[in-house]
């Protein structure tokens, strides 16, 4: 029963995450990135992010470079985010584990830019042009 409650809660806030960021469509057209949670788990931590693109068309591919610091301000790691398509309005969760990172050691992660952007007319600036970035979490996100 607990789990299902946490299990429900979790959608819940993933539900009013999107309509947030879908909400913001009369900003133009953009790639809106939430940090949404950090979990601690055996191997590292654990990164979900949110993604809508509320651009007119599909992104194809999107990959970014994303730089971690830790608590203290010093680069903790590099390493790319592969989010994979992002069909035009709808949202998408993404996770990617820091392997040995621990979540309460990281204090900022940077977004430094798309490494890849398959984005058909759109072009490159589908994912970096108009990218806005968000958290949920005590992680700040810049870019």
């Amino acid at each position: 029963m607990v789990f299902t409650s946490r299990l429900f809660a979790a959608s819940t806030a993933l539900f009013l995450s999107a309509a947030a960021l879908l909400a913001q469509g009369d900003a133009g057209p953009r790639l809106s990135i939430e940090l949404n949670s950090v979990r601690g788990i055996e191997s590292g931590c654990e990164l979900s992010f949110l993604a809508v693109n509320s651009h007119p068309r599909d992104i194809d591919s999107a990959v970014f470079e994303a730089v971690l610091f830790d608590t203290g301000g010093q680069v903790d790691r590099l390493t790319l985010l592969d989010f994979g398509a992002l069909p035009e309005g709808r949202p998408r969760v993404r996770q990617f584990v820091l392997t040995g990172a621990t979540c309460e050691g990281l204090g900022r992660l940077l977004i430094n830019g798309a490494t890849e952007c398959e984005a058909g007319e759109l072009g490159g600036s589908a994912c970096a042009g108009d990218l806005d970035l968000s958290t949920r979490t005590d992680i700040e996100v810049i870019g």
